[in-house]
């Protein structure tokens, strides 16, 4: 419930936002009496496309202590923290990143995340499930894991992937529903504007074209997550970061409810829920490492 909350919260504060920032820009008149203006609409997909993204990126470590309960180690009070902020320090050193906030959050499943806004200014956190079930070597494999996303800037090059799509799905979404509106709904009709079936057309198109492109975002989160592999064996050893991958793979854990770009495992399932899922499975990221010459 928690959750939900601060998900449509934040959501709500940033549509807020937005739509304040469109109004001063002017880009929120473009629909017209006379049909669409493309370049104020442009410019409002623009805003609402990657302004939605680079705020939610800004408030990612926030919302990520909120919603997981996530405390942050200041001082540590066991060898086992000691040696927590001690690894990740080592590791963000080697990988010439700034020393990330370090906290644990309380789940009975392995899992483990990263976010922040930049290299320099990233939070890096593990579940006491993780704590409790990995060796120390695993622990600090997925410690190099997640290290290597935010050397890697995968959390900005993410946003900037997650602005475009945006940005396309609500563009096509509008034009394409305003030419169907036109030819479907408004032929003989001497009025220009868009009528009460634009509005179905483009919530309709949208969801479709929201679809086509969360598998795209989908697919580069894979690719992130190969080389972000191969950063934590790096960090790590080689060997370390398997024995992690196969532990995970071994506990048969389900995918965690955290946001898509915190979560470390992997996910399974059927050819089409392959496409949706933003880790490629176990087995072929353990492939992947096998094979791969780390350095």
């Amino acid at each position: 419930m928690k959750r939900i909350f601060l998900f449509l919260a934040t959501n709500l504060a940033i549509v807020l936002v937005l739509s304040l920032v469109t109004s001063l820009l002017g880009v929120n008149r473009w629909l017209t009496a006379n049909g669409l203006n493309y370049q104020a609409l442009l410019g409002f997909c623009l805003v609402f496309g990657f302004g939605g993204a680079f705020i939610s990126l800004a408030m990612s470590k926030m919302i990520a202590k909120w919603s997981t309960g996530a405390q942050v180690l200041t001082e540590p009070r066991s060898s086992q923290e000691m040696w927590l902020l001690q690894t990740v320090e080592r590791q963000a050193r080697a990988a010439g990143i700034g020393m990330p906030e370090v906290a644990i959050f309380d789940a009975p499943e392995p899992n483990a995340f990263a976010t922040g806004m930049s290299r320099n200014s990233s939070l890096v956190a593990v579940s006491t499930g993780l704590l409790r079930n990995m060796t120390q070597e695993e622990v600090e494999a997925v410690l190099g894991h997640e290290i290597s996303h935010v050397a890697n800037g995968d959390m900005v090059t993410l946003t900037l992937i997650q602005g475009v799509v945006n940005t396309f799905v609500m563009f096509l979404a509008r034009v394409v529903g305003y030419v169907i509106d036109q030819a479907v709904f408004r032929r003989g009709s001497d009025e220009r504007g868009p009528g009460i079936g634009y509005m179905f057309t483009v919530m309709i198109l949208e969801m479709l074209f929201g679809i086509l492109a969360s598998m795209i975002v989908a697919w580069f989160s894979r690719q992130r997550e190969f080389r972000a592999d191969a950063g934590g064996a790096h960090l790590a050893g080689k060997r370390k970061m398997i024995a992690a991958l196969q532990r995970l793979k071994a506990a048969h854990e389900p995918v965690s409810s955290l946001p898509a770009n915190m979560v470390a495992q992997g996910f399974s399932g059927g050819q089409l829920a392959k496409l949706f899922s933003t880790h490629p499975p176990l087995d072929e990221r353990i492939a992947a490492l096998q094979k791969a010459t780390v350095v």
